[in-house]
Protein backbone atom coordinates (compact mmCIF):
# COMPACT_ATOMS: atom_id res chain seq x y z
CA UNK A 1 0.00 0.00 0.00
CA UNK A 2 1.61 3.47 -0.90
CA UNK A 3 -0.29 7.19 -0.03
CA UNK A 4 1.60 10.64 0.47
CA UNK A 5 0.98 9.54 4.12
CA UNK A 6 3.35 6.66 4.02
CA UNK A 7 3.97 3.55 2.84
CA UNK A 8 3.51 0.17 5.50
CA UNK A 9 3.49 -3.16 4.42
CA UNK A 10 0.23 -5.09 5.90
CA UNK A 11 1.84 -7.83 7.19
CA UNK A 12 -0.69 -9.21 9.64
CA UNK A 13 -0.11 -9.67 13.77
CA UNK A 14 0.28 -13.68 13.14
CA UNK A 15 2.63 -13.11 10.49
CA UNK A 16 4.83 -11.05 12.09
CA UNK A 17 4.59 -13.12 15.18
CA UNK A 18 6.00 -16.05 13.12
CA UNK A 19 8.84 -14.34 11.40
CA UNK A 20 10.17 -13.18 14.65
CA UNK A 21 9.85 -16.67 15.87
CA UNK A 22 12.08 -17.47 13.13
CA UNK A 23 14.57 -15.44 15.19
CA UNK A 24 13.69 -15.00 19.10
CA UNK A 25 13.20 -17.84 21.37
CA UNK A 26 9.89 -17.24 23.62
CA UNK A 27 8.51 -14.06 24.83
CA UNK A 28 5.63 -14.85 23.19
CA UNK A 29 3.59 -11.50 24.80
CA UNK A 30 6.45 -9.02 23.71
CA UNK A 31 6.14 -10.18 19.83
CA UNK A 32 2.25 -10.38 20.27
CA UNK A 33 3.03 -6.61 21.70
CA UNK A 34 4.52 -5.22 18.93
CA UNK A 35 3.01 -7.38 15.99
CA UNK A 36 -0.46 -5.51 17.08
CA UNK A 37 1.25 -2.21 17.21
CA UNK A 38 2.83 -2.61 13.96
CA UNK A 39 -0.83 -3.94 12.74
CA UNK A 40 -2.19 -0.89 14.31
CA UNK A 41 -0.25 1.47 12.46
CA UNK A 42 -1.56 -0.29 9.27
CA UNK A 43 -5.38 0.13 10.33
CA UNK A 44 -4.73 3.43 11.24
CA UNK A 45 -4.33 4.45 7.64
CA UNK A 46 -7.48 3.04 6.72
CA UNK A 47 -9.74 4.64 8.90
CA UNK A 48 -11.56 8.01 7.37
CA UNK A 49 -9.34 11.19 8.01
CA UNK A 50 -11.39 12.67 10.39
CA UNK A 51 -11.12 10.35 12.65
CA UNK A 52 -7.28 9.52 11.73
CA UNK A 53 -5.70 12.25 13.78
CA UNK A 54 -7.35 11.06 16.92
CA UNK A 55 -5.58 7.58 16.59
CA UNK A 56 -2.88 8.07 19.05
CA UNK A 57 -0.06 5.06 19.19
CA UNK A 58 -0.05 3.02 22.25
CA UNK A 59 3.53 3.15 23.02
CA UNK A 60 5.34 0.42 24.84
CA UNK A 61 7.75 -0.59 27.40
CA UNK A 62 9.19 -4.09 27.49
CA UNK A 63 10.98 -5.18 30.86
CA UNK A 64 13.49 -7.97 31.17
CA UNK A 65 17.09 -8.72 32.24
CA UNK A 66 19.91 -8.56 30.01
CA UNK A 67 19.88 -11.33 26.85
CA UNK A 68 16.29 -12.10 26.37
CA UNK A 69 15.49 -10.96 23.24
CA UNK A 70 14.43 -7.00 23.77
CA UNK A 71 17.44 -5.64 21.22
CA UNK A 72 16.66 -8.53 19.07
CA UNK A 73 13.21 -7.77 18.61
CA UNK A 74 13.69 -4.39 17.94
CA UNK A 75 16.47 -5.38 14.99
CA UNK A 76 13.84 -7.80 13.58
CA UNK A 77 10.94 -5.27 13.78
CA UNK A 78 13.19 -2.91 11.76
CA UNK A 79 13.21 -5.66 8.99
CA UNK A 80 9.62 -6.04 8.95
CA UNK A 81 8.30 -2.93 9.49
CA UNK A 82 9.88 -1.35 5.96
CA UNK A 83 9.01 1.90 7.64
CA UNK A 84 11.57 4.78 9.01
CA UNK A 85 12.92 3.02 11.96
CA UNK A 86 15.70 4.31 14.55
CA UNK A 87 16.98 2.16 17.60
CA UNK A 88 18.63 4.80 20.19
CA UNK A 89 20.16 4.26 23.54
CA UNK A 90 18.49 6.89 26.16
CA UNK A 91 21.61 6.73 28.21
CA UNK A 92 23.37 8.73 25.23
CA UNK A 93 20.98 11.79 25.65
CA UNK A 94 21.61 14.52 28.06
CA UNK A 95 19.49 17.56 29.29
CA UNK A 96 19.07 20.15 27.02
CA UNK A 97 22.03 22.83 27.82
CA UNK A 98 24.72 20.28 28.37
CA UNK A 99 27.54 18.93 25.86
CA UNK A 100 26.13 16.06 23.94
CA UNK A 101 23.01 14.57 22.25
CA UNK A 102 19.76 16.30 22.77
CA UNK A 103 16.49 13.99 22.04
CA UNK A 104 15.43 15.63 19.44
CA UNK A 105 18.69 14.24 17.56
CA UNK A 106 16.70 11.19 17.36
CA UNK A 107 13.74 12.58 15.31
CA UNK A 108 16.22 14.30 13.09
CA UNK A 109 17.96 11.13 12.60
CA UNK A 110 14.87 9.43 11.86
CA UNK A 111 13.81 11.78 9.48
CA UNK A 112 16.94 10.84 7.54
CA UNK A 113 16.17 7.36 7.33
CA UNK A 114 13.41 8.44 6.12
CA UNK A 115 14.88 10.42 3.30
CA UNK A 116 16.80 7.30 2.04
CA UNK A 117 14.43 4.66 2.18
CA UNK A 118 12.02 7.58 -0.27
CA UNK A 119 15.17 8.55 -2.48
CA UNK A 120 15.79 4.54 -2.49
CA UNK A 121 12.21 3.95 -3.72
CA UNK A 122 12.11 7.21 -6.34
CA UNK A 123 15.39 6.06 -7.75
CA UNK A 124 14.19 2.76 -8.51
CA UNK A 125 10.95 3.95 -10.20
CA UNK A 126 13.60 5.72 -13.07
CA UNK A 127 16.06 3.21 -13.12
CA UNK A 128 15.12 1.74 -16.05
CA UNK A 129 15.26 5.40 -17.97
CA UNK A 130 18.50 5.98 -15.67
CA UNK A 131 20.37 2.66 -17.62
CA UNK A 132 19.57 3.78 -20.86
CA UNK A 133 20.89 7.03 -20.44
CA UNK A 134 24.15 5.58 -18.56
CA UNK A 135 24.65 3.21 -21.28
CA UNK A 136 24.21 6.38 -24.31
CA UNK A 137 26.71 8.14 -22.01
CA UNK A 138 28.97 5.53 -21.76
CA UNK A 139 28.56 4.77 -25.21
CA UNK A 140 29.84 8.51 -26.26
CA UNK A 141 32.75 7.97 -24.13
CA UNK A 142 33.63 4.83 -25.67
CA UNK A 143 32.53 5.95 -29.72
CA UNK A 144 32.45 9.47 -29.72
CA UNK A 145 29.89 11.16 -31.76
CA UNK A 146 31.09 12.40 -35.22
CA UNK A 147 30.70 16.13 -35.20
CA UNK A 148 27.89 17.34 -38.02
CA UNK A 149 30.02 19.33 -40.31
CA UNK A 150 32.78 16.56 -40.43
CA UNK A 151 29.72 14.08 -41.08
CA UNK A 152 28.78 16.23 -44.36
CA UNK A 153 29.16 14.76 -47.80
CA UNK A 154 30.20 11.60 -46.41
CA UNK A 155 27.38 8.76 -47.64
CA UNK A 156 26.85 6.20 -45.24
CA UNK A 157 28.36 8.07 -41.77
CA UNK A 158 25.44 7.92 -40.11
CA UNK A 159 24.19 4.26 -41.14
CA UNK A 160 27.76 3.47 -40.10
CA UNK A 161 28.24 4.90 -36.85
CA UNK A 162 24.80 3.89 -35.81
CA UNK A 163 25.26 0.17 -36.46
CA UNK A 164 28.75 0.07 -34.71
CA UNK A 165 26.94 2.05 -31.93
CA UNK A 166 24.08 -0.92 -31.56
CA UNK A 167 26.99 -3.70 -31.95
CA UNK A 168 29.21 -1.81 -29.03
CA UNK A 169 25.32 -1.68 -26.92
CA UNK A 170 24.58 -4.99 -27.51
CA UNK A 171 28.97 -5.92 -26.34
CA UNK A 172 28.41 -3.60 -23.57
CA UNK A 173 25.02 -5.39 -22.03
CA UNK A 174 27.11 -9.12 -22.38
CA UNK A 175 30.13 -7.41 -20.32
CA UNK A 176 32.48 -7.84 -23.36
CA UNK A 177 33.92 -4.36 -22.66
CA UNK A 178 33.54 -4.22 -18.48
CA UNK A 179 37.89 -3.95 -18.44
CA UNK A 180 38.29 -0.75 -21.01
CA UNK A 181 38.80 2.15 -18.93
CA UNK A 182 37.01 5.21 -19.91
CA UNK A 183 37.35 8.51 -18.39
CA UNK A 184 33.93 10.01 -16.62
CA UNK A 185 33.50 13.61 -16.02
CA UNK A 186 31.16 14.44 -13.37
CA UNK A 187 30.61 17.58 -11.16
CA UNK A 188 31.10 17.76 -7.27
CA UNK A 189 30.65 20.98 -4.73
CA UNK A 190 33.71 22.46 -4.25
CA UNK A 191 32.68 23.35 -0.24
CA UNK A 192 35.90 23.88 2.24
CA UNK A 193 36.49 21.59 5.19
CA UNK A 194 34.50 22.72 8.27
CA UNK A 195 36.05 21.97 11.32
CA UNK A 196 34.37 23.29 14.52
CA UNK A 197 35.98 21.05 17.28
CA UNK A 198 37.80 24.05 18.54
CA UNK A 199 34.04 25.63 19.54
CA UNK A 200 34.05 25.82 23.49
CA UNK A 201 32.93 22.88 24.46
CA UNK A 202 32.29 21.29 21.44
CA UNK A 203 29.86 21.80 18.10
CA UNK A 204 26.40 21.15 18.83
CA UNK A 205 25.03 18.06 16.92
CA UNK A 206 24.87 17.73 13.86
CA UNK A 207 26.15 21.39 13.14
CA UNK A 208 28.82 20.49 11.25
CA UNK A 209 26.99 18.25 8.49
CA UNK A 210 24.41 21.50 8.34
CA UNK A 211 26.87 24.44 8.01
CA UNK A 212 27.91 22.27 5.48
CA UNK A 213 25.08 21.43 3.23
CA UNK A 214 23.94 25.35 3.84
CA UNK A 215 27.67 26.28 2.08
CA UNK A 216 27.24 23.49 -0.64
CA UNK A 217 24.45 25.88 -2.47
CA UNK A 218 26.28 28.94 -2.30
CA UNK A 219 29.82 27.87 -4.09
CA UNK A 220 29.61 27.24 -7.68
CA UNK A 221 30.04 22.89 -8.37
CA UNK A 222 33.14 22.08 -10.11
CA UNK A 223 33.69 19.44 -13.13
CA UNK A 224 36.11 16.29 -12.24
CA UNK A 225 37.47 13.78 -14.45
CA UNK A 226 38.06 10.32 -13.45
CA UNK A 227 39.19 7.26 -14.88
CA UNK A 228 37.64 3.82 -14.09
CA UNK A 229 36.48 0.53 -15.23
CA UNK A 230 33.61 0.25 -17.93
CA UNK A 231 32.16 -2.11 -14.75
CA UNK A 232 32.40 0.26 -12.18
CA UNK A 233 31.30 3.60 -14.96
CA UNK A 234 28.18 2.01 -15.70
CA UNK A 235 27.25 1.58 -12.30
CA UNK A 236 28.13 5.17 -11.29
CA UNK A 237 26.22 7.13 -14.34
CA UNK A 238 23.30 4.76 -13.19
CA UNK A 239 23.48 6.59 -9.72
CA UNK A 240 23.99 9.76 -11.18
CA UNK A 241 21.31 9.92 -14.05
CA UNK A 242 18.54 8.38 -11.79
CA UNK A 243 19.73 10.99 -8.87
CA UNK A 244 18.78 13.68 -11.71
CA UNK A 245 15.50 12.38 -12.72
CA UNK A 246 14.66 12.38 -8.60
CA UNK A 247 12.68 15.15 -7.41
CA UNK A 248 14.53 16.33 -4.33
CA UNK A 249 11.62 18.43 -2.71
CA UNK A 250 9.11 15.89 -3.41
CA UNK A 251 11.48 13.37 -1.83
CA UNK A 252 11.54 15.29 1.31
CA UNK A 253 8.27 15.96 1.81
CA UNK A 254 7.21 12.18 1.44
CA UNK A 255 10.10 11.67 3.69
CA UNK A 256 8.51 13.99 6.32
CA UNK A 257 5.46 12.40 5.81
CA UNK A 258 5.81 8.99 6.20
CA UNK A 259 7.94 9.91 9.43
CA UNK A 260 5.18 11.02 10.96
CA UNK A 261 2.46 9.04 9.94
CA UNK A 262 4.62 5.73 9.98
CA UNK A 263 7.95 5.81 11.80
CA UNK A 264 9.12 4.26 15.08
CA UNK A 265 11.75 4.91 17.47
CA UNK A 266 13.18 1.96 19.73
CA UNK A 267 14.49 3.83 22.80
CA UNK A 268 16.73 1.31 24.47
CA UNK A 269 18.36 1.52 27.89
CA UNK A 270 15.60 3.42 29.71
CA UNK A 271 16.61 2.38 33.18
CA UNK A 272 19.40 3.65 32.78
CA UNK A 273 17.75 7.27 32.82
CA UNK A 274 15.68 6.42 35.38
CA UNK A 275 15.89 7.21 39.13
CA UNK A 276 14.29 8.16 42.37
CA UNK A 277 14.14 12.23 43.00
CA UNK A 278 17.83 13.47 43.87
CA UNK A 279 18.99 16.81 44.36
CA UNK A 280 22.76 16.06 43.52
CA UNK A 281 24.51 13.70 41.34
CA UNK A 282 23.51 11.88 37.91
CA UNK A 283 20.07 11.56 38.88
CA UNK A 284 19.98 15.58 38.37
CA UNK A 285 20.81 15.05 34.44
CA UNK A 286 18.32 11.61 34.17
CA UNK A 287 15.24 13.29 35.16
CA UNK A 288 16.40 16.33 33.18
CA UNK A 289 16.32 13.83 29.99
CA UNK A 290 13.01 12.31 31.38
CA UNK A 291 11.56 15.74 31.11
CA UNK A 292 13.02 16.44 27.64
CA UNK A 293 11.67 13.20 26.23
CA UNK A 294 8.11 13.88 27.56
CA UNK A 295 6.89 16.19 24.27
CA UNK A 296 8.44 14.20 22.12
CA UNK A 297 6.55 11.18 23.14
CA UNK A 298 3.08 12.65 23.82
CA UNK A 299 3.58 15.19 20.41
CA UNK A 300 5.30 17.99 19.37
CA UNK A 301 7.03 19.82 16.20
CA UNK A 302 10.46 19.25 16.06
CA UNK A 303 12.38 21.14 13.78
CA UNK A 304 14.62 19.42 10.93
CA UNK A 305 16.87 20.41 7.75
CA UNK A 306 14.13 18.56 5.98
CA UNK A 307 10.67 20.40 7.86
CA UNK A 308 8.56 20.36 10.96
CA UNK A 309 8.09 17.02 11.44
CA UNK A 310 5.07 16.27 14.09
CA UNK A 311 5.86 13.46 17.22
CA UNK A 312 2.08 12.76 17.20
CA UNK A 313 1.92 9.57 15.78
CA UNK A 314 5.61 8.36 15.92
CA UNK A 315 5.37 4.80 17.75
CA UNK A 316 7.90 4.62 20.71
CA UNK A 317 9.21 1.56 21.59
CA UNK A 318 11.14 1.20 25.03
CA UNK A 319 12.94 -1.42 26.62
CA UNK A 320 15.52 -1.70 29.92
CA UNK A 321 16.48 -4.48 32.32
CA UNK A 322 15.38 -2.42 35.40
CA UNK A 323 17.93 -4.19 37.86
CA UNK A 324 18.75 -1.57 39.73
CA UNK A 325 15.72 0.40 39.31
CA UNK A 326 11.83 -0.70 38.42
CA UNK A 327 9.68 1.25 35.77
CA UNK A 328 7.73 3.30 38.43
CA UNK A 329 10.90 4.66 38.92
CA UNK A 330 10.56 6.80 35.81
CA UNK A 331 8.59 10.10 36.18
CA UNK A 332 4.87 9.63 36.89
CA UNK A 333 4.23 11.33 33.27
CA UNK A 334 6.90 9.08 31.34
CA UNK A 335 4.85 6.38 33.17
CA UNK A 336 1.64 7.48 31.71
CA UNK A 337 3.29 7.44 27.52
CA UNK A 338 3.82 3.81 27.77
CA UNK A 339 0.49 2.49 28.68
CA UNK A 340 1.59 -1.28 27.12
CA UNK A 341 4.00 -2.98 29.79
CA UNK A 342 5.52 -6.00 28.91
CA UNK A 343 7.89 -8.16 30.86
CA UNK A 344 10.10 -10.80 28.79
CA UNK A 345 11.36 -13.62 31.24
CA UNK A 346 14.73 -15.15 32.14
CA UNK A 347 15.87 -18.00 29.86
CA UNK A 348 16.05 -21.51 30.78
CA UNK A 349 18.77 -24.65 29.78
CA UNK A 350 15.56 -25.79 27.55
CA UNK A 351 15.68 -22.12 25.88
CA UNK A 352 19.21 -22.07 25.49
CA UNK A 353 19.04 -25.74 23.56
CA UNK A 354 16.35 -23.73 21.63
CA UNK A 355 18.26 -20.84 20.74
CA UNK A 356 21.37 -23.15 19.67
CA UNK A 357 19.27 -25.08 17.42
CA UNK A 358 15.85 -23.58 16.36
CA UNK A 359 16.83 -19.77 14.75
CA UNK A 360 17.31 -19.42 11.42
CA UNK A 361 20.21 -18.10 12.25
CA UNK A 362 21.22 -20.04 15.62
CA UNK A 363 24.57 -19.74 16.69
CA UNK A 364 25.68 -23.98 15.44
CA UNK A 365 24.56 -23.26 12.08
CA UNK A 366 26.84 -20.07 11.84
CA UNK A 367 29.90 -21.96 13.51
CA UNK A 368 29.05 -24.77 10.98
CA UNK A 369 28.67 -22.31 7.65
CA UNK A 370 31.94 -20.51 8.90
CA UNK A 371 33.97 -23.59 9.31
CA UNK A 372 32.68 -25.67 6.46
CA UNK A 373 34.46 -22.24 4.16
CA UNK A 374 37.67 -23.88 5.19
CA UNK A 375 37.01 -27.63 4.34
CA UNK A 376 35.38 -28.45 7.77
CA UNK A 377 32.44 -30.64 8.50
CA UNK A 378 31.27 -29.53 11.83
CA UNK A 379 28.30 -31.25 13.26
CA UNK A 380 26.82 -31.01 16.78
CA UNK A 381 25.08 -33.90 18.93
CA UNK A 382 21.90 -33.61 20.94
CA UNK A 383 23.27 -34.40 23.89
CA UNK A 384 26.01 -31.71 23.33
CA UNK A 385 23.92 -29.07 22.48
CA UNK A 386 22.38 -30.09 25.86
CA UNK A 387 25.49 -30.02 27.60
CA UNK A 388 26.58 -26.61 26.50
CA UNK A 389 23.17 -25.18 27.22
CA UNK A 390 23.29 -26.08 30.78
CA UNK A 391 26.80 -25.17 31.38
CA UNK A 392 25.90 -21.60 30.04
CA UNK A 393 22.44 -21.58 32.31
CA UNK A 394 25.18 -22.69 35.38
CA UNK A 395 27.73 -19.62 34.65
CA UNK A 396 24.36 -17.51 34.41
CA UNK A 397 23.44 -18.40 37.86
CA UNK A 398 27.36 -18.99 39.62
CA UNK A 399 28.17 -15.30 38.00
CA UNK A 400 26.17 -12.14 36.00
CA UNK A 401 23.18 -13.22 34.49
CA UNK A 402 23.44 -11.96 30.92
CA UNK A 403 21.00 -14.20 29.24
CA UNK A 404 21.67 -15.74 25.76
CA UNK A 405 25.00 -13.74 25.71
CA UNK A 406 26.71 -16.40 27.54
CA UNK A 407 26.34 -19.07 24.99
CA UNK A 408 28.50 -16.91 22.89
CA UNK A 409 31.22 -16.73 25.23
CA UNK A 410 30.62 -20.76 25.81
CA UNK A 411 30.94 -21.57 22.15
CA UNK A 412 33.71 -19.60 21.35
CA UNK A 413 35.57 -21.25 24.48
CA UNK A 414 34.34 -24.52 22.94
CA UNK A 415 35.65 -24.55 19.74
CA UNK A 416 38.88 -22.24 19.98
CA UNK A 417 40.91 -24.56 19.38
CA UNK A 418 39.37 -25.97 16.22
CA UNK A 419 38.62 -22.60 15.25
CA UNK A 420 42.50 -21.69 15.33
CA UNK A 421 43.40 -25.14 13.57
CA UNK A 422 40.81 -25.16 11.14
CA UNK A 423 43.25 -24.39 8.01
CA UNK A 424 44.86 -27.21 8.63
CA UNK A 425 41.94 -29.78 9.14
CA UNK A 426 40.63 -29.04 5.20
CA UNK A 427 38.16 -32.16 3.92
CA UNK A 428 37.92 -33.60 7.95
CA UNK A 429 35.03 -33.83 9.77
CA UNK A 430 34.43 -33.16 13.14
CA UNK A 431 31.71 -34.06 16.04
CA UNK A 432 31.14 -32.11 18.88
CA UNK A 433 29.82 -34.68 21.31
CA UNK A 434 29.47 -34.27 25.31
CA UNK A 435 32.50 -35.63 26.14
CA UNK A 436 34.51 -32.88 23.85
CA UNK A 437 32.17 -30.38 25.97
CA UNK A 438 32.78 -31.61 29.19
CA UNK A 439 36.85 -31.64 28.41
CA UNK A 440 37.00 -28.12 26.77
CA UNK A 441 34.89 -25.96 29.57
CA UNK A 442 35.31 -28.30 32.70
CA UNK A 443 37.64 -25.30 33.63
CA UNK A 444 35.01 -22.45 32.73
CA UNK A 445 32.48 -24.04 35.59
CA UNK A 446 35.12 -24.73 38.25
CA UNK A 447 36.98 -21.32 37.83
CA UNK A 448 36.08 -18.72 40.36
CA UNK A 449 37.25 -15.74 38.45
CA UNK A 450 35.25 -15.92 35.53
CA UNK A 451 35.49 -12.39 34.30
CA UNK A 452 37.60 -13.15 31.30
CA UNK A 453 34.76 -15.32 30.04
CA UNK A 454 32.17 -12.48 30.90
CA UNK A 455 31.01 -10.43 27.86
Amino acid sequence: MESDSGEIRPLIPREIVAELDRHIVGQAAAKRAVAIALRNRWRRLQVPEELRDEIAPKNIIMVGPTGVGKTEIARRLARLAQAPFIKVEASKFTEVGYVGRDVESMIRDLVEIAVQMVRAEEMEKVAGQAKAAAEDRLLDLLLPRVPAKEAEGSPGTDAGSTDTRERFRAMLREGKLSERTVEVEFKEAAVPVLDLAGLGGGAPEGMEGNLQEMLSGLFPKRTRRKRMRVAEAIGFLEKEEAARRVDTERVKQLAVARTEQAGIVFLDEIDKIAGRESLQGPDVSRQGVQRDLLPIVEGSSVNTKHGVVRTDHILFVAAGAFHVNKPSDLIPELQGRFPIRVELSSLSKGDFVRILTEPHGALTRQYEAMLASEGVRLSFRPEAVDRIAEMACEVNERTENIGARRLHTVMERLLDDLLFSAPELAGQEVTVTRPYVDERLAGIVKDADLSRYIL
